[in-house]
């Protein structure tokens, strides 16, 4: 189990109404695809028995994502809006993580590929007393509705084989869609430091090493275009990582 510690007492400012929800969407200029998943999003939410809200955090966005954003009609469920000053989506993703008080806690991509539908099964698993609850596109009962191109294929080939040397039973690390515990995985943020693409990796490291499952759901998946991955820029440092986290006990 987690050790509990003792730890500052986040400002007043920084905290947010209890739900038994939160999805987190780390964002970095996403001005073109943030609208329409924030509304699909909050619709779903508002359809369902448990109480939600939705955290964008701002990771530094160039573009208009902040302005596309307050175009927004007023949601049907709670809607935030934080920044993240240090750069990379585990950064961010972590920032909204440690300001939540919700019971459960999970994120998402801004590209929507993940059906938000899929948060009926997550919910019903994570009630039933499951650390982490994440989709999958390489699980039994998955399906690919639209591939990426075949250098992605090929280098997310390599990570889950890199992935796998931490992670040996888990089939995909990487699909952007997972959710946890609330207690658990805001304790399990404090010792995570990793910023890049393998940061979830890193994260569901460290919910394994303390004695909680995880549980991955098939999905029905699509490739969206515009990903901030970039295979020269961040696959080496992705790569170096997953050595990292390997190493690590």
């Amino acid at each position: 189990m987690v050790a509990v510690r003792a730890h500052a007492p986040l400002p007043r400012w920084l905290t947010r109404p209890a739900v038994d929800l939160e999805l987190i969407i780390p964002a970095f200029n996403e001005q073109r695809r943030l609208p329409s998943t924030i509304k699909a999003t909050t619709a779903f939410l508002a359809a369902r028995p448990w109480s939600s809200a939705v955290v964008v955090v701002d990771n530094n966005s160039a573009d208009g994502t902040l302005d596309a954003l307050d175009g927004l009609a007023e949601p049907p469920v709670g809607l935030h809006v934080i920044g993240c000053s240090e750069q990379g989506k585990g950064a961010a993703v972590r920032r909204g993580i440690i300001t939540s008080s919700a019971r459960f806690i999970g994120f998402a991509d801004a590209d929507n590929a993940t059906p938000i539908e899929t948060l009926d099964r997550v919910m019903e698993l994570l009630r039933a007393g499951h650390g982490a609850v994440i989709a999958s596109r390489h699980a039994p009962g998955a399906q690919l509705e639209v591939e990426q191109s075949v250098l992605r294929r090929g280098g997310g080939l390599l990570f889950r084989t890199l992935a796998h040397l931490t992670l040996p039973g888990i089939a995909d690390t990487q699909c952007g869609f997972k959710f946890f515990s609330g207690p658990l995985i805001r304790e399990v943020v404090r010792d995570c430091h990793i910023d890049g693409f393998a940061f979830d990796v890193e994260m569901l490291a460290r919910v394994v090493r303390a004695g909680r499952d995880v549980v991955e759901v098939p999905v029905a998946w699509s490739d969206v275009p515009g990903s901030t991955f970039s295979a020269r820029r961040d696959g080496l440092r992705s790569m170096a990582d997953l050595l990292r986290i390997s190493l690590a006990r």
